[in-house]
């Protein structure tokens, strides 16, 4: 049984009886007179102190005997912060899981992914996070079929099939062992449903600035394919090659995004909601950045002026790599314009649906026929012939270091393209785009900062947030 040590446990205790939103999903109870695991949320009455364990996860309360809560629905919580208190080799292991590594693969390949033995990584988890890799990738599947089972009207058939169990059976034996009864006696009510579709609610911790988010969204949306609609953000999608669309609102009153999904297929549900998930950042933990980020006396400020801002991910990645490689040297809008033209001209219309040009088909153009400078219509071909031939990993299953260097090893893209890709495709919330003209004017002016090196050097201290830095130096500039 894996437990925080005593230290710790002081802050939780006081976490706990507060009921604090910021804590949510950072930590788990386990009551030991009712064998029950919950969030600190709870809206039950706090049990003693002499009776709770605090686990790191759902997962190691899970280990550890405890059976999830009906009142506090643990899979509703925020995600776990990964990256927070984490080895690197575990933040990617979580990350991975989290995309499906281990719904077809065991955990030796995963351990291959991340360049040590399973045995190795089997231990970091378990002192990292309490659980094994193979415990975390249940917990997962376990926790979004409650969700499906609670928000949604599916069959059981299908709720297993889009959680990633292999049978109705796998998934009935599981859910009886983790909830001592069958699923169908747990189903609450019916779903809120689109017309076509389905509505997943989506938790983050407090404070959430959707708005600023929203903003840098609008400005890069592209034409045909994204848009900024009454408050809230559409797009279409192609998913396993089948159209569909989602919209993501906000429901500030009850913490949490509201995803409406218009797909056929409900086996690509879990994709689509970890895919919008890391969009919006919704496994920060802004209480944790901005503890980290405020301990430099001038910066303190301006993030104090707004502690819930995020930094956006991408809905797909090869899509957000081609708008770095567009955005080098022209304005937002610019870009913005030029992306509309690609997508219009070379991208697929699938049930009257349009998307962006999978790499494939990039890969097969002329430079020439790209809407902008040779040396920028030339990167990109390089680029899309790179991905179309897995010579080069825009998935999360890839490191920073990795994907810096593959593509700065195209002539064309330097190292401010590179940290931009690998801020926003795979959501590293270190990355810093140092060379970034506009971030070093701020730096000047707020920071007292004198050059890049000196930006470099000053950055050290916001490791492993300096990601979020950044957004809260562009933003005093405009440019979010």
């Amino acid at each position: 049984m894996v437990e925080t040590n005593v230290v710790d446990r002081r802050v939780l205790e006081q976490a706990l009886k507060a009921k604090d939103p910021r804590f949510d999903g950072r930590f788990f109870i386990g009551v030991k007179t009712t064998g029950v695991y919950c969030r600190p949320v709870c809206p039950v009455k706090s049990p003693r102190l002499g009776n709770v364990l605090f686990f790191p996860s759902a997962a190691a309360a899970s280990e550890a005997g405890f059976r999830p809560c009906l009142r506090c629905r643990p899979e509703s919580s925020p995600g776990t912060p990964a990256w927070a208190g984490t080895s690197t080799t575990v933040a990617r292991g979580l990350r991975l899981i989290g995309e499906g590594a281990l719904d077809n693969d065991g955990v030796d390949t995963l351990s291959d992914r991340l360049g040590v033995t399973s045995r190795h990584l089997s231990r970091l988890f378990m002192q990292h996070v309490g659980a094994s890799p193979k415990a975390i990738a249940q917990i997962r599947r376990m926790q979004f079929a409650k969700k499906l089972l609670d928000e949604t009207d599916l069959s059981m058939t299908d709720i297993a099939m889009s959680s990633g169990y292999g049978s109705v059976r796998r998934f009935n034996d599981h859910f009886k062992q983790v909830y001592g009864r069958p699923p169908s006696e747990l189903r609450r009510r019916r779903a809120q449903r689109t017309q076509s579709g389905f509505v997943i609610h989506l938790p983050y911790r407090p404070p959430y600035d959707f708005e600023a988010i929203l903003e840098f969204l609008e400005a890069r949306a592209i034409p045909g394919v994204e848009r900024i609609s009454e408050g809230g953000y559409e797009r279409n999608i192609l998913v396993d090659g089948e159209a569909g669309a989602i919209r993501v609102s906000h429901e500030p009153e009850r913490r949490q995004l509201a995803c409406e999904i218009d797909i056929g297929n409900s086996r690509s549900l879990m994709n689509i909601v970890e895919r919008v998930r890391r969009m919006f950042d919704l496994n920060a933990d802004p209480m944790e950045i901005q503890c980290c980020l405020s301990r430099d006396r001038e910066l303190a400020p301006l993030v104090g002026r707004n502690p819930g801002r995020r930094v956006p991910g991408a809905w797909d990645a090869f899509e957000v790599a081609v708008r770095a490689i567009v955005g080098q040297q022209v304005s937002v809008k610019g870009a913005t314009t030029v992306m509309g033209r690609i997508a219009e001209e070379f991208g697929d219309v699938v049930d009257g649906r349009l998307s962006f040009p999978e790499p494939a088909a990039l890969a097969k153009l002329k430079p020439g026929e790209l809407p902008m400078p040779q040396s920028r219509a030339c990167a990109i071909k390089e680029l899309a012939a790179g991905v179309a031939n897995d010579d080069i990993d825009l998935s999360v299953y890839t490191s920073t270091e990795q994907l810096v260097d593959e593509l700065t090893a195209i002539r064309g893209i330097g190292p401010w393209t590179a940290q931009y890709v690998a801020m926003r495709a795979i959501n590293d919330p270190d990355a810093f785009l140092d060379g970034d003209l506009v971030l070093l004017k701020v730096a000047r002016q707020q920071l007292g900062i004198r050059s890049s090196k000196e930006l470099i050097s000053r950055a050290e201290q916001w490791r492993p947030w300096r990601a979020y830095a950044g957004m809260h130096l562009w933003a005093l500039a405009g440019v979010t």
